[in-house]
């Protein structure tokens, strides 16, 4: 039990990093919204994607 609330805890981190990081990019505000709503609605895919293909990632 304690490790799902450990692995739980980590998302919640990582998806509140992505946010902010969201937030920060130089993408319009379409884009943004469109990649919080991914993040908040998916959060362990939504942030995966995010990772790879997110406003300022390498592949843009």
């Amino acid at each position: 039990m304690q490790n799902q609330s450990i692995i739980a805890l980590l998302i919640f981190v990582a998806d509140i990093y992505a946010i902010i990081k969201i937030l920060q990019s130089s993408a319009d505000t379409v884009k943004k919204i469109l990649w919080i709503l991914g993040v908040l609605i998916f959060p362990v895919v939504g942030l995966i994607v995010w990772y790879f293909a997110g406003p300022g990632s390498k592949t843009n």
